[in-house]
């Protein structure tokens, strides 16, 4: 026979929420262990071993919960060479958010025996005065909140607000989706203890009535629709289209390749109208007119994402969960224990992180070749940069060339025309290639980016045409 463990709850709250169960079995047993003294009904039993250990040395909370299976395995193999069992207890149920619950019962080594037991449950749902059945609520991990909470409107009882940065996380989630002013939340803290608190304040309060601990809950009676509500709206609208209306039935990907550049140049002239907006208004103009070309491109990808569905290639879902994958594999510096300083490690430890995602020989590789060329210059300069014995020429080498090579071209310019033919010479060809990349190169470490220098040379420039020819209107 497996060893076996025995796992009891020790209630929400106080010892006169025990169960004569609970208090019976780990009092008896020859081996018994608490998961953690930060509990209420602990100290019930202050000669039972706890696993409080762990939440010190280990990393994440996940880490702790695996160490302790390990640990609570081990002890069970050991006494069940002589009929004997572990009793393990946890606070409130086992039943419920017990992620050691969870380890255990799809452990091979062991059988599980769940005592069930009173949870917080209980106690939220009678001091709220609702039926969680009745009204649908869902429960929800605040330390998993935005990934749980996603696409829910409510009513949300969120758990496990053990701290100000968890509570924070639930916060900044919830500010994405509807406007703090507007929202309420009852705070439930310390139910069944003397020093119980159920208090409904303003969202932007939430984290000024109590110091939250493990203690502390969370009650959401209803939220505007979130962010993924809005996204799975958006999908079912293209789905729509897709169907019913002729011009978007009639798409392929190589049809909206043209749309898709020029939406994201639409994009780019946005962004450089805010960036020149002086005033309240502009800016408020200007960040509408971005959020309505952000969103032109937002359907872009959504179309394209719709075609690969329709062919069974892939989906929405999969473009985000990928985008995802890869956000947090090009970051380890966030997500791991690599330690990046500033700006430019960042940058080096991507682009070798993709190049072995890749498998590719050169960091040249994957560099679409139908960049603009004054793009595809700098991208190809920086990507240099990074390349052991790719030495720089110094700022003074490079002013030298530039001079040489506008002499290079020599001195007759032809007359400027519309209809005039470029030079089919190779060699001229080479040179005025050649002058550019320089500039580009000279312009970049300086430290300005050559393409937003061009573009607003030629918006001034344009704006001197205009000129002009209001004046000769005149």
């Amino acid at each position: 026979m497996r060893p076996k463990i025995t796992v009891v709850g020790l209630g929400p709250g106080g010892v006169d929420l025990l169960s004569q169960t609970t208090s019976d079995l780990l009092r008896s047993a020859a081996t018994s262990f608490l998961r953690t003294a930060q509990h209420p009904a602990s100290a019930a039993f202050p000669g039972i071993p706890t696993f409080d250990r762990h939440y010190e040395d280990a990393a994440t909370f996940e880490e702790v919960y695996e160490r302790i299976v390990v640990d609570l395995v081990a002890a069970a193999q050991v006494v069940s060479s002589d009929g004997g069992s572990v009793v393990y207890a946890v606070p409130g149920s086992p039943l419920v958010a017990e992620r050691t619950v969870e380890l255990l019962r799809a452990d091979p080594r062991v059988d599980l025996d769940v005592v069930p037991a009173m949870s917080f449950l209980d106690l939220a749902w009678a001091r709220l005065g609702v039926d969680p059945v009745a009204m649908g609520v869902r429960l929800v991990d605040g330390t998993r909140f935005v990934e749980e909470a996603a696409g829910e409107r409510g009513p949300l009882l969120v758990a496990q607000c053990w701290s100000s940065g968890v509570v924070s996380d639930v916060k900044l989630a919830i500010g994405d989706a509807e406007p703090p002013h507007e929202l309420v939340v009852t705070v439930l803290h310390h139910l069944g203890l003397p020093d119980e608190t159920v208090v409904t304040v303003p969202w932007y309060e939430v984290d000024r009535g109590v110091v939250p601990d493990h203690l502390t809950s969370l009650w959401l009676p209803e939220l505007a629709a979130p962010v993924a509500s809005e996204l799975s709206a958006l999908d079912e609208l293209v789905r729509r289209l897709r169907r019913d209306c002729p011009w978007d039935r009639q798409q392929t990907h190589a049809s909206l390749t043209r749309h898709l550049l020029e939406e994201s140049y639409e994009v780019i002239d946005a962004i450089d109208s805010l960036v020149a907006a002086s005033d309240a208004d502009a800016q408020q103009r200007a960040s509408a007119h971005l959020e309505e070309e952000l969103g032109d491109v937002l359907f872009q990808v959504f179309i394209h994402s719709r075609l690969a569905a329709e062919e069974g290639r892939f989906t929405i879902a999969d473009v985000a969960r990928g985008l995802h994958e890869k956000l947090v594999s090009r970051h380890p510096h966030v997500f791991g224990d690599v330690a990046a300083h500033d700006a430019a490690t960042v940058v080096a430890n991507w682009e070798q992180i993709k190049k072995a995602e890749k498998g590719r020989e050169s960091v040249t590789d994957g560099i679409p070749g139908a960049l603009p060329a004054l793009a595809l210059s700098v991208k190809l300069q920086r990507k240099a940069a990074g390349v052991a014995g790719m030495s720089a020429p110094s700022l003074g080498a490079i002013r030298a060339r530039a001079s040489a090579l506008i002499d290079a071209l020599g001195t007759e310019v032809p007359p400027a025309s519309e209809t005039a033919v470029p030079s089919t010479s190779s060699e001229k060809l080479r040179r005025a290639g050649a002058l550019l990349w320089v500039v580009a190169d000279l312009v970049r470490r300086s430290g300005v980016e050559p393409e937003d220098a061009l573009r607003a040379a030629a918006r001034q420039f344009a704006d001197e045409i205009r000129d002009a020819e209001a004046r000769q209107a005149n």
